[in-house]
């Protein structure tokens, strides 16, 4: 069976900046499995996957566009520091979601001062190109609770119901 879209994939993976910096990896923890063609993994990645069979190795650059888009310099703000009231110890590099007109979004503090507070709404790898080494592990039909809930209910990236 090959990766087609509604089949949950399992797979062990490590992404890398242009550097060689390693920004995520599953090595030494359980597998990803997530449900193909739902959107669950970043564009650039899964098209990559499509088609390819357990035990296939996948290395593949992603550019900015087909990853996590780049950045947009209109979702940095400054808030005033008094809506953080009861954060204890606020730092850079935290994060909160914050409910915007249409959606919610997540910000990850990226400076603080008496009065203010930067945040900065953009993915944290926004404009950067991925570089990803797969291991595709396995490939099966998704129940019909998975295609429901959007998800794969096996693992740490799914759940029972």
């Amino acid at each position: 069976m090959t990766v087609a879209r509604n089949r949950v994939v399992s797979i062990d993976y490590t992404l890398t900046g242009d550097d060689g910096t390693v920004f995520d990896s599953s090595k030494g923890q359980d597998p990803l499995a997530y449900v193909h063609g739902t959107g669950s993994i970043i564009p650039g990645l899964e098209a990559a996957l499509e088609g390819k069979a357990p035990a296939a190795h996948v290395s593949v650059t992603v550019t900015p566009e087909q990853a996590y888009g780049m950045r947009d310099d209109s979702v940095v703000f400054t808030l005033p520091r008094a809506q953080f009231q009861g954060v204890a110890d606020l730092a850079v590099g935290m994060q909160f979601q914050v409910q915007g007109d249409t959606e919610a979004r997540v910000v990850t503090v990226i400076g603080i001062d008496e009065d203010e507070v930067i945040v900065d709404g953009n993915h944290p790898l926004a404009g950067l190109t991925l570089h990803f080494d797969v291991d595709i592990l396995s490939v099966r039909e998704a129940t019909p609770d998975e295609l429901e809930h959007g998800h794969a209910h096996e693992g740490p990236s799914g759940h029972e119901h």
